[in-house]
């Protein structure tokens, strides 16, 4: 058999890799020679193998995925409506904060690119133009209802309804041209929503008595500048009122027990405590606290994370993070490790209905790091995340909790939360004959 090239190989080696990536292959050159086919064999596993460690962790979960228990004799989507249907909402506060909240991230709505998406009840409009801005448009067009976002198309600074043809303008939603129309009504026009785009996504503002946004989302310069970038997201829809989410961060008990079980243990948590894993735990000392103002719509949460292998303290998984809300829908988790270095996970949860919460988690670490630490990290928070969304999935609300002293947090959280509500604010109301909102 003919000896495979070595330039040949080489070539095709640093074309898949990067120059980069492929330099770490030039040392088995020398090789190659010797054995052709193993080399012809070895090299695409190496180049497969450095791809799936380089690409970004993305877990996308489905609504029914995470967080039930499967009946016996019923699919998980069958399982997943019957405990919504039969679990006590209980007394809920009203059901969509006043914020900015994430719709997509920004990779994902290139030039001329039109997104569907649901926040808050409603159907909106995602697009953006030929010059690079977004705006942010009620879907259906005010003619005879057609989706905007369901084949319209960008023309200029509009979107154009895939019906008739009707044009709107992204700034101030008014119908600029109607095609065979002489005159545009003046009152033809689709509500817009103030949108803005940071730190690789985009975020649409809500507010039920039509403010305009009263603060913004913070920049984080690191992954402006690229000095982080993105490794990877995760996605889960959550069925519970949206408040319950970021109560957590108060919820200090929680952590020491929910959260203890290594991550071998898993997320059902009818298993993490079976003692197969408990060689492995984790520990936590964590502090909650609101900022003054002007800054009084974030607040901090401080968490000291350590391991014990054995009952040992094994320092090398050490990680300190700083996690600050923004507003009822973001929070900015900053990770610092001693040796693995510095990053940021984007925590972002968006009201899609009532009970229907989409949360994500995306990733920017520093480019020097190898891509499997971060995805290590991502990857650990979503196993614990997924035991919180079991709880969730299948708790009741309680608006007046039994609490102890040690839970004081908790209530000065739900406090702090409550600036995001308005008079206005949507509620549900739920009656043994039905339900109104």
């Amino acid at each position: 058999m003919e000896s495979v090239p070595r330039s040949l190989l080489a070539l095709s080696a640093l074309c898949a890799l990067g120059a980069g990536a492929g330099a770490l292959l030039l040392p088995l050159l020398p090789l190659l020679p010797r054995a052709p086919l193993l080399a012809a064999l070895l090299l695409p596993l190496l180049c497969w193998g450095w791809r799936a460690l380089s690409r970004p962790l993305e877990l996308l979960r489905s609504p029914d995925d995470v967080g039930y228990i499967p009946e016996p004799g019923r699919s998980r989507a069958h399982t997943a409506n019957m405990v919504r249907r039969r679990r006590k909402k209980g007394d809920l506060p009203p059901v969509y904060p006043n914020g900015w909240y994430q719709v997509l991230d920004t990779h994902l709505l290139p030039p001329g690119a039109v997104h569907n998406t649901s926040l808050c009840g409603e159907q909106l409009a995602v697009y953006r133009t030929l010059e690079g801005k977004v705006y942010a448009v009620d879907a259906y067009c005010p003619h005879l209802g057609a989706n905007l976002a369901v084949g319209g198309r960008v023309v200029g600074d509009c979107i154009e309804c895939p019906f008739h043809g009707w044009q709107f303008r992204g700034e101030d939603g008014k119908c600029a041209r109607i095609p065979y129309a002489e005159k545009v009504p003046e009152f033809a026009k689709v509500k817009t929503w103030p949108s803005c785009e940071t730190n690789g996504m985009v975020f649409v503002w809500y507010h039920c008595d039509g403010i305009e946004p009263t603060w913004s989302v913070p920049e984080q310069e690191e992954i402006t500048s690229k000095e982080w970038i993105y490794r990877g997201r995760t996605e889960h829809y959550i069925n519970a009122h949206i408040e319950e989410i970021p109560e957590n961060a108060a919820d200090i008990a929680h952590l020491a027990f929910l959260h203890e079980p290594g991550l071998l243990s898993g997320v059902d948590l009818r298993y993490t405590k079976s003692g197969i894993w408990d060689f492995f735990k984790h520990t936590w000392k964590v502090r909650w606290e609101p900022e003054p103002p002007p800054n009084k719509h974030c607040s901090q949460m401080f968490v000291q994370h350590a391991s014990l292998v054995f009952g040992k303290h094994f320092s090398l998984l050490d990680v300190d993070v700083v996690a600050r809300q923004v507003g009822p829908g973001i929070v900015l988790l900053q990770f610092c490790h001693s040796f693995l270095g510095r990053g940021m996970i984007v925590h972002c949860v968006t009201p899609v209905e009532p009970l229907l919460q989409r949360v994500s988690h995306s990733i920017y670490y520093q480019r020097n790091i190898p891509a499997i630490v971060p995805k290590f990290i991502l990857k650990a928070e979503c196993i614990q995340f997924e035991r919180d969304v079991m709880i969730w999935n299948n708790k009741k609300y309680i608006s007046k909790p039994l609490l102890v002293k040690e839970d004081a947090a908790i209530q000065k959280h739900r406090r702090w939360y409550s600036q995001f509500y308005s008079e206005n604010s949507p509620k549900l109301n739920f009656q043994e004959d039905g339900l109104d909102w």
